[in-house]
């Protein structure tokens, strides 16, 4: 191997065997037989080796290599020129020699020994017991807890008769034919109170940052069943085990610092309160989150969203030779907003957003001839997938009368919206100091539908709306009662987020939410016990146990906006933990 092969293999050498390499060196150089000739000169061989590798200093290794040719030199001389450079003392059988290494090239080689050795201890981990491999520390765990004691009270004034429509879509449809049903469709609970009922909530998610740009998330949470607006999960059920559900999984990309994209299943993409989405609701879909500082102290924010909602079905009707057309479920929205801090003690935050339900109305069917052994109706798949309460419904089914038996036909109806929803929001939060450590933070929502349109819904339903009249009155357009719009005040005193021991909080607020103001299948399921055409207040307080663990209690009373009296109180006790 020539001198340039062996500058290359050393180079490739990891540098801590380079260092190795040279701290050899060093030592054979201050401990060398005086006889040993061959080694003198394989000596002068390494020392030039490291100074062409690179790995020893061209000043360090001349200095070395002077000193190692000198000494080649004097044990060529033999005994008589040991003697010289040894001050004039013979060197004996076994006597080692130690010539004088100067004390800069000892401190560098030092120096750069153990940065080499540092660095690589703390690339891989083992330089203190405290530290943990590299990977870790691109993993981020979250979670939080809580355990809930939940009670409702119904007055003993309210309507009896509640159509529990979610059920009846969920099943084989309600019979409306009464020659052939005599019975009531589900009825909801409305006049027996519900007390202690004793629930949970648990939820574990990890974040791990792939790249410089790019971001992955995973959470699972505990529920009583699939639907979208809650994690909660109820005690009881003779001790049995709960379920975990996939909460989240999404990828996140970064270009820049202003700009997020998001896919998958993820947490809200918006700046909105309980009263359009649910807190515990996420979005399936893309999304993209910016923001942008044009002052130390102003700056703008844009949230966009595509969110598929339901897909029709690949292969229904599955008995028939016709299927049903691409007719999907989407929404998408849009929000812009601006953060202004005025100074150190007021803050406003301000957005307007649109939102745009496609295809979530329902559609009446063409006629279909259940009786004839057809499985369904072509517009089956317009009935909502997951629903609460307080929206107009609209039977959708144009079921065909036996013309053998037109009068003991079965009729098993779904239903379906009867309003198109396309909202505008406006959400606004102030932030204040009122005192030391006290704080005040008034929050307001405005919701308007713009496509709700009371001649449009009767014509789409041909006359078969279902729910939503005046209390007593005739099923007709002029008995009536809906309404497109909702709001909510709300003022938080205290500390606006509770992150240390024996901080506090207390709230009161305000909620008017009319019945075709928003979908009812995504908002707040606490509050009136979830849904529309409701209106109350509430109160709450919570304190801080501990840094990251509080209690906290609430009271929600609310009753309808319209029609039949529907008046439902919520109480909750909760201890919360995250961490």
């Amino acid at each position: 191997m020539n001198d340039h092969d062996r500058a290359r293999t050393a180079s490739r050498r990891p540098r801590p065997a380079r260092r190795a390499l040279l701290c050899c060196a060093v030592l054979l150089s201050l401990a060398v037989p005086a006889s040993a000739m061959a080694a003198e000169t394989t000596m002068v061989k390494l020392i030039k080796g490291l100074i062409a590798s690179g790995a020893l200093k061209p000043e360090d290794g001349q200095a070395l290599l002077v000193q190692a040719e000198a000494e080649a030199a004097a044990a060529q001389g033999g005994t008589a020129g040991s003697a010289a450079s040894s001050g004039g003392v013979a060197l004996e059988a076994g006597d080692v020699r130690v010539p004088y290494v100067p004390q800069s090239v000892r401190d560098g080689i030092r120096d750069e020994v153990r940065q080499d050795v540092m660095a690589q201890a703390k690339a891989e981990g083992w330089a203190a017991p405290n530290e943990v491999a590299e990977w870790t520390k691109r993993i981020k765990v979250t979670g939080d807890m809580r355990v809930r004691s939940e009670s409702r009270f119904y007055s003993e004034r309210n309507s009896d008769i509640e159509t529990n429509w979610a059920s009846v879509n969920s099943g084989n449809g309600f019979d409306t034919n009464n020659n052939t049903n005599l019975q009531l469709p589900p009825l909801l609970n409305t006049r027996q109170d519900r007390r202690n009922l004793w629930r949970i909530r648990a939820r574990l998610g990890i974040e791990a940052m792939i790249g410089e740009h790019t971001t992955a998330g995973v959470r699972l949470a505990s529920g009583s069943s699939n639907g979208p607006v809650s994690t909660t999960e109820q005690l009881g059920g003779g001790l049995g085990k709960k379920d975990v559900w996939l909460d989240q999984a999404w990828l996140a990309y970064s270009p820049a610092d202003w700009v997020t994209v998001r896919g998958g299943r993820f947490g809200n993409p918006f700046w909105t309160s309980d009263t359009l989405f649910s807190n515990d609701l996420n979005f399936d879909g893309l999304a993209a989150n910016l923001r942008y500082d044009i002052a130390d102290d102003v700056g703008l924010f844009g949230n966009l969203a595509v969110v598929p909602l339901e897909y029709t079905s690949d292969s229904a009707p599955s008995q028939s030779r016709v299927k049903t057309p691409n007719e999907n479920k989407w929404l998408s929205g849009a929000q812009v907003g601006v953060n202004w801090r005025f100074n150190d003690d007021n803050s406003l935050r301000a957005a307007l957003g649109y939102y745009d339900f496609k295809n979530i109305s329902g559609r009446l069917s063409s006629p279909c001839a259940l009786y004839a052994g057809a499985v369904g109706c072509d517009t089956d798949w317009s009935r909502p997938a997951f629903m609460q309460k307080g929206n107009t419904l609209m039977l959708i089914r144009d079921i065909a009368r036996n013309p053998l038996d037109p009068a003991n036909t079965p009729t098993p109806q779904y239903v379906g919206l009867a309003s198109a929803f396309r909202l505008a929001t406006f959400n606004l939060r102030w932030d204040t100091q009122l005192a030391q450590d006290i704080g005040m933070r008034l929050d307001a929502d405005y919701i308007r539908n713009l496509a709700y349109d009371k001649q449009a819904m009767f014509a789409r339903a041909n006359n078969g709306i279902v729910n939503n009249y005046g209390a007593g009155g005739t099923a007709s357009i002029d008995t009536f009662r809906s309404g497109d719009t909702a709001w909510m005040l709300q003022a938080t005193f205290g500390a606006t987020e509770l992150k240390e021991k024996g901080q506090w909080q207390a709230l009161l607020g305000y909620k008017r939410i009319e019945a075709d103001a928003l979908p009812d299948a995504y908002n707040d399921p606490n509050f009136h016990l979830g849904g529309t055409n409701a209106r109350g207040y509430y109160v709450g307080g919570a304190y801080a146990l501990d840094a990251r663990s509080w209690i906290s209690g609430k009271w929600m009373a609310a009753k309808e906006v319209s029609g039949p009296p529907l008046s439902i109180d919520v109480f909750q006790l909760e201890f919360n933990t995250g961490f």
